[in-house]
């Protein structure tokens, strides 16, 4: 089984995409029924469809996308880790059509600006609620936010901590500190998990090459380890700068064949329960 533990869809006659430049490509409608084929004639069985808006109705339209879709074996959703009955709202979503396939929340980090947003009192009284819910927690961060993500997952070691398309590092400028000394404490912390993901979106879209991607998922896989990273395409966000086949082949190239089955399966079944 190949799982891709990162992909979006979204429907702009429900909500606009607000993030989305007017004239990009991504512009556009993208449903499950365009990602089944090339999900499929790439090898791929199972996939964790992952929030993109900080809107509440998302994530109970996503678990019924996944109740109706086979593809679907998860979904990372958002609510308010700040609301006071963030505990009742997560066990909410769970009671809802497609409940069951709530693996974890994910919170917009990085549009915050306050970079120590994850040790606020309120946010971190949230985290805690996903930890005794059983969930876990993908962070979608900038570089100088690593540090506080650092000291979350060390003050709630009962909760998992996944870390989405490596933590963006620059790859466009080919520089690797100090993102990489954040990314090597943040996996110094056993509860941490990272997504090999993303890459293509950060790399110089005139003239990336595998090559310019090596030394970021080298960091990674030498930080985590095959046995806490997994793929994740980042469909459709990638698509302007590589398919999906191109992505999936690239994250191969790219990691020991020996360590495949747990950066393509193992992990992702594991850490989100699959």
């Amino acid at each position: 089984m190949t799982v891709d533990a990162h992909h979006h869809v979204w429907d702009l006659s429900v909500r606009d995409q607000d993030w989305i430049a007017e004239g990009s490509p991504l512009r556009r409608d993208f449903t499950v029924d365009d990602l089944a084929p090339e999900a499929r004639a790439a090898g791929v069985d199972r996939t964790v469809l992952v929030q993109t808006v900080t809107v509440a109705e998302e994530t109970p339209e996503f678990l019924a996308l996944a109740a109706a879709n086979d593809l679907i074996a998860g979904v990372v959703g958002w609510t308010d880790l700040t609301r006071a009955d963030v505990a009742d709202e997560l066990a909410r979503l769970r009671e809802l059509p497609g409940g069951r396939y709530l693996k974890g929340i994910r919170h917009q980090v990085q549009g915050e600006p306050d970079p120590r947003w994850l040790l606020r009192a309120d946010v971190q009284r949230g985290l805690t609620a996903l930890a005794a819910a059983g969930l876990v927690h993908d962070l979608v961060v900038l570089p100088h936010q690593l540090p506080a993500c650092v000291e979350a997952a060390a003050s709630l070691p009962g909760l998992t901590f996944v870390l989405d398309h490596l933590g963006k590092p620059p790859i466009a400028s080919g520089a690797l500190e100090p993102w990489a000394s954040g990314v090597r404490a943040l996996a110094a912390l056993p509860n941490t998990v990272c997504k090999l993901s993303g890459m293509v979106t950060e790399a110089d879209p005139a003239c990336w090459t595998v090559e310019d991607l090596r030394p970021y998922a080298d960091t990674v896989l030498e930080a985590f380890g095959p046995a806490r990273l997994m793929f994740g395409s980042d469909w459709p966000v990638c698509t302007p700068t590589a398919s999906y086949g191109e992505v999936l082949d690239i994250a191969r190239r790219l990691t020991d064949p020996g360590a495949h089955t747990e950066i393509f399966e193992n992990t992702a079944v594991r850490v989100y329960g699959l």
